[in-house]
């Protein structure tokens, strides 16, 4: 069986590692991989948000499943365009995987569900943010996210 595992990070190593144990499995490639997992399977450079080009990497591959891992290419929709195009894929759809890639979602949920979660509070403007931010006494972790060109761009502020 011909896999593809999408990401680079060090999870996908160690999916690729243990997958190279198997019989079963006669290549594994990586997208884009990194250098561990050059030395298991075939690193193919690809920006993972580029789902049609990934089709034709599964094509041309002869690839028969996915594994996708990186909350961006989940939040993208990765799994669902690979199922409705007929290929096999392990990985949350994006409603699915929204708890991971959406914080602000997760909190939500986890506060209407009575689930233990530190307090936190969701802004859309910038400056409203940075007031409550100056108001409180204690230290503030912040997140900010915006999708840009489909992409997911996260930084952290910080005030003083």
């Amino acid at each position: 069986m011909n896999i593809l595992i999408i990401g680079g990070g060090g999870r996908e190593h160690a999916i690729a590692w243990k997958l190279e144990q198997s019989l079963k499995v006669s290549n594994i490639y990586v997208a884009p991989g990194n250098a561990g997992t050059q030395q298991i399977g075939e690193n193919i450079d690809i920006v993972i948000e580029d789902h049609d080009k990934i089709l034709q990497i599964i094509k041309e591959k002869n690839i028969e499943f996915v594994i996708v891992t990186p909350d961006d290419a989940l939040a993208n929709g990765l799994v669902d365009y690979l199922e409705t195009a007929g290929v096999k894929a392990f990985g949350p759809t994006k409603a699915a995987a929204k708890i991971e890639w959406s914080k602000s979602f997760a909190k939500k949920l986890m506060r209407e569900e009575g689930v233990p979660t530190a307090n936190f509070e969701v802004f859309t403007e910038y400056k409203k943010a940075k007031d409550y931010i100056k108001k409180q006494s204690i230290v503030i972790i912040t997140r900010v996210i915006s999708c840009v060109n489909s992409n997911m761009d996260k930084m952290k502020l910080n005030f003083q």
